[in-house]
């Protein structure tokens, strides 16, 4: 065993009998690496990545390349969910570097942690132009010999440039509408008609992108979430057997996934479908939601209360097994699409007592792995999913669960100091929680609030959202940090601001500030969001694409402000009539709560729950009947 017995992440946990002499990150081995004078290899990957699987059992279990890892570096293997600031800039280092990324990354270090090589995935033979891993192994080393000083000064030139990525300058450009509607036609022109989504393959799930595109509303811009929610759900990339989204598509069609199941890509695809859903009135959207959030409940839901992070890609060394059937298993052969190993894919519409026979038996078969470290940022996420689920489609049972996710952010998630922590696994918390964590906590607890009325979710998710901006807020520039000052030090600090595969902590705290602002008519909230969108506006121009939840952001920002109060229990009738519409640029507060501005004097009429529909705090009269909201809000 090596170092790594002791850490609480899954992956870490999977090298923890590797004959490599692993650290986790951290100062014992950079320590190390000075006082030895010794490169350090960065290792980084995550549980269910499947060629980190792969890599590990054809190098890290080899003792021969273990015996050469050990000789000539300090080994550090990072869990890029735990860590995504070390991930951040090592992979920005990789890319500029190589020109691409990816899981593993095999980056190598100077004994301060300047990256001077990277790569990805190296085989363990010669293969298709690459060198052995071996082979590197030995090259670098001999390099870090006999060309030290190069080395350190290229190295040192390649961190000031990734540091510099963080001090840009904010645009002094308008933010207006146009930025918008040129954002529109930037997606339009990469969308792929035959299938849906954007690009070719792989396709990944666009839910920011097809966020904005619901929230803009046009013809055209429905037409393309619908192709693309109905190319996705067809089968394969999503589970029409046990529900849920795998991570994503390797062809133009949706069906041959990578089968990993990450707890991001279903929060958030199970709000798009939702959204889509109240827009569009598509029963099949309706149902892609109730499966996604019934496996999500299923499968990853623990017994603390939060939710797993992830189902591997791999059963028993076999990437989708489980998930994939023959016809001797009594599936019409319409249905099955050829996978690999004789095995095939299921796409089309099952009947439900096929669906539940196939489910039933899949359940009794060899199971992927489970990481069952419950991360802050992701259950923010799978939180905001499960409250408006619940709310809208009217099921306590799922109500319940999300105030169950929420108490396990504001309980074993939280440190005593009132900061949050990125993970928690085993009754064991695991680091600082960094810019996405709170942003997407304080998300989460705000669709608490709506589908609940009670007040503490809507002071606790004020509370994390200032408390972000006091750890992470870049004063010169604007903006906000990945990682909180004083913590976390590593040799460049660094923003993320790209929308993918989940919403940046920028895009996202900037979204929870203009909706807290405008329920606590705070103009400051407000410039620390309008902050971050003039970072992010020469992007918006040229890849709109890469950054549909800061347009959603910005979308917020641009509308004419409406706030709804609500005085009374939300299951009220004239609270769920102006709850119903999807109006994602209305800010709701539901009292009675002390300390709210919005809900000031915002009372019961004649003891009835009554909806007040005000702009910048200027009301209309209360309604108390559900038939007059459509009049109150138009």
């Amino acid at each position: 065993m090596n170092r790594l017995a002791a850490e609480t992440s899954p992956y870490l946990l999977q090298h923890a009998d590797n004959p490599v002499d692993w650290y986790p990150w951290g100062d014992e081995a950079l320590e190390r690496a000075r006082t030895e004078d010794r490169p350090i290899l960065l290792s980084v990957g995550y549980s269910a990545c499947h060629w980190c699987h792969v890599m590990a059992h054809e190098s890290f279990e080899s003792p021969a390349t273990a015996a050469l890892m050990n000789e000539h570096f300090v080994n550090v293997k990072v869990d890029r969910e735990e860590r995504p600031d070390v991930d951040a800039l090592y992979m920005d280092a990789t890319v500029a570097m190589t020109g691409q990324g990816g899981w593993p990354m095999t980056v190598f270090l100077t004994p301060a942690g300047e990256p001077f090589y990277a790569g990805t995935y190296f085989p363990p033979e010669p293969r298709h132009g690459m060198p052995s891993f071996p082979q590197l192994l030995l090259a670098v080393a001999q390099a870090w010999k006999e060309r030290r000083d190069d080395i350190q000064r290229q190295a040192r030139t390649l961190v000031d440039a990734i540091g510099s990525a963080s001090r840009v300058q904010p645009s002094r450009e308008p933010l207006t509408s146009a930025v918008l509607a040129d954002a529109e036609r930037g997606i339009a022109r990469t969308f792929e008609p035959a299938y849906g989504g954007f690009g070719r393959a792989p396709k990944f799930p666009p839910a920011s992108t097809l966020e904005f595109l619901l929230r803009r509303g046009g013809t055209e811009a429905i037409a393309m979430v619908a192709a693309t929610l109905d190319g996705m759900a067809a089968g394969g990339m999503y589970d029409v057997v046990g529900g849920g989204f795998h991570r994503y598509s390797v062809d133009d069609r949706w069906l041959v996934p990578h089968f990993e199941k990450m707890l991001y890509d279903n929060a958030l695809l199970a709000s798009t479908y939702l959204h889509a859903w109240a827009v569009t009135g598509n029963g099949r959207y309706r149902q892609v939601v109730e499966e996604t959030v019934d496996y999500m409940l299923r499968e990853l839901r623990l017994a603390d209360g939060g939710l797993a992070s992830a189902q591997d890609a791999d059963t028993n060394g076999v990437e989708g097994l489980t998930f994939t059937w023959t016809e001797e298993d009594g599936v019409a052969a319409e249905l099955l699409h050829p996978f690999e190993h004789g095995r095939s894919i299921i796409r089309g519409t099952l009947d439900p007592e096929l669906r539940a026979r196939l489910l039933e038996e899949r359940s009794r078969r060899p199971q992927p792995a489970l990481d069952d470290k419950v991360l802050a940022s992701w259950n923010g996420l799978a939180l905001a999913a499960l409250a408006e689920a619940a709310r809208r489609l009217e099921r306590e049972d799922w109500l319940a669960a999300a105030r169950e996710v929420g108490a396990f952010l504001l309980g074993p998630l939280s440190r005593e100091d009132g900061r949050l922590s990125r993970a928690w696994r085993a009754g064991r918390v695991g680091g600082e929680g960094f810019l996405d964590d709170y942003a997407n906590a304080a998300h989460g607890l705000l669709e608490l609030h709506v589908a609940t009325g009670e007040a503490r979710w809507l002071h606790e998710a004020r509370r994390l959202a200032l408390l972000a901006v006091e750890l992470h807020r870049d004063d010169e520039h604007g903006g906000f940090f990945l990682a909180a000052k004083g913590g976390h030090e590593l040799v460049a600090r660094t923003k993320s601001l790209d929308d993918n595969p989940i919403p940046s902590g920028n895009s996202m705290l900037a979204h929870v500030l203009l909706r807290l602002g405008r329920i606590w008519g705070d103009d400051d909230l407000e410039r620390h969001a309008v902050g971050v969108l003039r970072l992010v506006e020469p992007a918006l121009r040229r890849a709109p694409g890469a950054f549909g939840w800061a347009l959603c952001a910005l979308d917020l920002w641009l509308a004419p402000p409406r706030e709804i109060a609500i005085a009374g229990p939300v299951g009220s009738p004239v609270a769920r009539a102006a709850l119903e519409p999807f109006a994602p640029n209305a800010v709701v507060a539901v009292g009675p709560a002390e300390g709210v501005p919005l809900l000031a004097g915002k009372d019961l009429v004649d003891g009835r729950a009554a909806v007040y529909v005000c702009e910048r705090f200027v009301c209309r009269a209360p309604v108390t009947d559900a038939g007059d909201v459509s009049v109150a809000q138009a």
